[in-house]
């Protein structure tokens, strides 16, 4: 008897585990989503087109050394596959270990190979490091920089057209280094910390994403390059209290809004070494930008985009390097602001190059050809960005969703602009969609996520898209997301009091029941440098968001006009001069509409969250509209927008000695006297993006208000607030405290 009790009892012990473990993997936690590798998706390495996109060649570990990697090339389609670099190829003399292989590139025979190691982190990437140059044919394997060159000090290496050669930045200075002999040409011998040659300072690479600042001349005769004087910057002083016994201060070259920009120049000097011949730009350098350049065919002249310091008009120039002499060849004006134009390329040997333009009400590409303009995209709706322009095939590749602003397809059409534009992702694929087109446009690795749905990668043919070969499949962690108690992501639109009409989409809880009311927390950005309604898979965002949605709340975001859809230049760029304004009109907009529409929204538990400039708008909700929302989350706000960047806030605010008003009337410090809600704000102390002083500034206008809120800092913590053990989740679980504490979860 007593075995047979035994029996049973172990039976229902085993059968309460199965059904634990069955509702474990149905319910989230904050540490199965941010301390554990449950939902780490699969990894595919640097793919990297070989003979125009023939074939690629892939990173793989070695059998053979133990911790080691290999190069292979494969046919892209047969699959054929043959290893071009061995592991035991890149461990150095004195080693017993190869190199770890970061990032590499070919010289463009093919003969030898550019390795990235050791590297380091400078801003926000890590773009210096080591680099070593391995010879196919002698196995020759030499580290660039001789001896003289501290370790994880080299940027941007790249060979010279005929492969003899190796030009890199090394503490601000430009190099040339030949690998016959090891000769090693200093062409620039000024570099400071705040005269930088062939890269660039913070705000140039924040916001123009100017990193690698020289290039090769087509012959490889010349180089051109970059020169940042950044002198008159002041330095914006972070302080590091927790890293040694005295604080230290940590500067950074900051340029606020109101404050001149560095002089930037732009030099020509032979790789053989001698003086700098620089560009005769008309203008003051401070202000004006020189983001873009290219090289000519003939090595003769350079192709320079000049952006004027209010960021509305963009003049393109030849700029002649025997003796400077610059004119302009091309010019575009825009009442709100332009962008650099990154798909700057030139075609027929020189004669023309393309370009990228709103001036029709949509983003299109052209064509220029001295005064004469031709539409190559289509006409009625937006190109999002080009892709891949293939001019021996005479084809444009080019992302867009003309149907869609929460989604990505790839389309192309002719060079020429005849004929309509063929969308060339499946049509039995809705969703989001990226590609790394092979230049020669028969091939593209290719990416596909839907929201909620994790990502595949895959090898295709084009135009007809089928599958060559399949890199990711993220089964396993499709399965688990399966898996989870949840409701599909609703997309829907929302058409405000204010007559704008909004994507947004929803998240339902778990058990939703439409007969009672539901808190609901909006996630929030909305600026002009990113969308949150996307149709594509959110990664841990999404699954945080599903976790409280599977506590009782309904997720709900709303992009408002200025975010960066697809939708037209007028809802891009209706903002300027009132960030913060039309978007908080908006948001606000479509929350009425939303509680007239859904009797289960519950009106008094609405809550709202963001980061960056999502901190921003969460603020600017809880102080414009405090009767609308109840509770706000703020991680890393921009309080003050005379405390951000002068290149990004000049651009959508105008300068703020020609328009005070724009930044008075769009600062959420100046309404916090406001809130009546609660607020929680979050900042780490070493964000050299957005200044903590946002925080402590608004912390001082809420004190002066008596104005009650919770405030979570973090010490030496950048924007991303993740550095440090267990921070990712200690941010989440902060948030989630508090919105539980604040907001109550479930039906009423």
């Amino acid at each position: 008897m007593k075995k047979l009790v035994g029996a049973l009892f172990q039976s229902m012990l085993l059968i309460i585990g199965f059904a634990a473990k069955a509702q474990d993997a149905k319910t989230l936690t904050l540490e199965r989503i941010f301390s554990s590798n449950e939902f780490r998706g699969e990894w595919f390495g640097q793919l990297t087109w070989f003979e125009e996109g023939n074939a690629y060649t892939t990173l793989e570990q070695s059998e053979a050394v133990p911790g080691g990697y290999e190069i292979v090339k494969n046919n892209t389609a047969t699959g054929e596959r043959s290893v071009l670099v061995k592991a035991s190829d890149l461990v150095p003399a004195g080693s017993q270990q190869p190199l770890e292989v970061e990032d590499y590139t070919w010289s463009d025979d093919k003969s030898k190979l550019l390795i990235y190691t050791n590297s380091a982190r400078v801003w926000r990437l890590n773009t210096k490091g080591d680099y070593w140059v391995l010879d196919l044919a002698t196995k020759k394997l030499t580290q660039l920089g001789g001896s003289n060159a501290k370790p994880s000090t080299l940027m941007f290496a790249k060979f010279s057209p005929d492969g003899s050669k190796v030009g890199y930045v090394r503490e601000h200075n430009v190099y040339v280094e030949s690998l016959a002999d090891g000769k090693i040409t200093a062409l620039t011998t000024d570099g400071t910390d705040r005269i930088i040659n062939g890269t660039f300072d913070w705000v140039y690479e924040e916001e123009f994403g100017c990193r690698d600042g020289f290039q090769w001349s087509p012959d490889g005769s010349k180089i051109a390059y970059w020169r940042i004087d950044a002198r008159s910057i002041r330095n914006f002083l972070m302080i590091n209290n927790t890293d040694s016994i005295y604080s230290y201060t940590i500067p950074v070259e900051y340029p606020k809004a109101g404050e001149k920009p560095s002089e930037a120049k732009i030099g020509v000097v032979s790789a053989a070494g001698g003086p700098t011949q620089w560009m005769n730009i008309a203008g003051d350098p401070t202000n004006n930008y020189v983001p873009r350049m290219i090289w000519n065919a003939d090595s003769k002249s350079l192709l320079v985009q000049q952006l004027n310091r209010q960021q509305n008009h963009n003049q393109v120039l030849k700029c002649f390097v025997a003796d400077g002499r610059a004119e302009k060849v091309y010019e575009e004006k825009d009442p709100a602001w332009l962008d650099a134009v990154d798909d700057f390329q030139l075609m027929d040997k020189g004669k023309s190059f393309t370009w990228v333009s709103e001036k029709s009400g949509w983003r299109s590409a052209y064509l220029i050809t001295g005064s004469e303009e031709k539409l190559i995209s289509p006409a009625d709706f937006d190109m999002i960005n080009i892709e891949q322009i293939d001019e021996k095939g005479g084809w444009l590749y080019f992302m867009a969703s003309p149907d869609n602003a929460t989604q990505n397809y790839l389309y192309r059409i002719r060079l020429n602009g005849k004929g309509k534009a063929e969308r060339l992702s499946p049509a039995d694929q809705p969703g989001t969609h990226s590609y790394e087109v092979a230049p020669n446009g028969k091939y593209a690795q290719h990416s596909y996520s839907r929201e909620g749905v994790p990502p595949i990668m895959d090898l295709v043919s084009l135009p007809d898209h089928k599958v060559i070969k399949t890199f990711v499949t993220n089964k396993v962690l499709t399965a688990k997301v399966e898996a989870l108690s949840k409701n599909k992501t609703e997309f829907f639109q929302v058409t405000g009091d204010n007559g704008v009409t909004m994507d947004a989409y929803m998240i339902k809880p778990v058990g939703f029941d439409p007969s009672k009311k539901y808190p609901v927390l909006f996630h929030v950005y909305g600026e002009p440098a990113g969308q949150t309604v996307r149709d594509a898979w959110g990664g841990s965002g999404y699954l945080w968001h599903l976790m409280l949605a599977q506590q009782g709340y309904i997720i709900m975001s709303v992009d408002n006009r200025g975010t960066p859809g697809p939708k037209g230049r007028e809802w891009r760029k209706c903002v300027y001069g009132q960030i913060g304004v039309l978007s908080s009109e908006d948001q606000a907009a479509a929350l009425r509409k939303i509680k007239e529409t859904y009797s289960f929204v519950d009106g008094d538990r609405i809550g709202i969250w963001g980061w960056s400039g999502g901190g921003s708008m969460t603020l600017n909700m809880m102080f414009r509209y405090p009767n609308l929302y109840h509770t706000g989350m703020s991680v890393a706000p921009v309080a003050d927008q005379r405390l951000y960047d002068n290149i990004y806030q000049e651009r959508y605010s105008g300068v703020p000695q020609l328009m005070p008003e724009s930044y008075e009337k769009g600062s959420p410090v100046n309404f916090a006297k406001n809130l009546k809600g609660n607020l929680l704000v979050m900042h780490g102390t070493g964000d050299d993006n957005v200044h903590y002083q946002n925080t402590e500034v608004l912390v001082n206008e809420l004190i002066k208000y008596n104005k009650i809120f919770s405030m979570m800092s973090y010490p030496n913590r950048s924007h991303g607030i993740y550095e440090g053990r267990n921070t990712s989740r200690h941010v989440r679980e902060i948030l989630t405290n508090y919105l539980k504490n604040n907001l109550p979860a479930g039906p009423r």
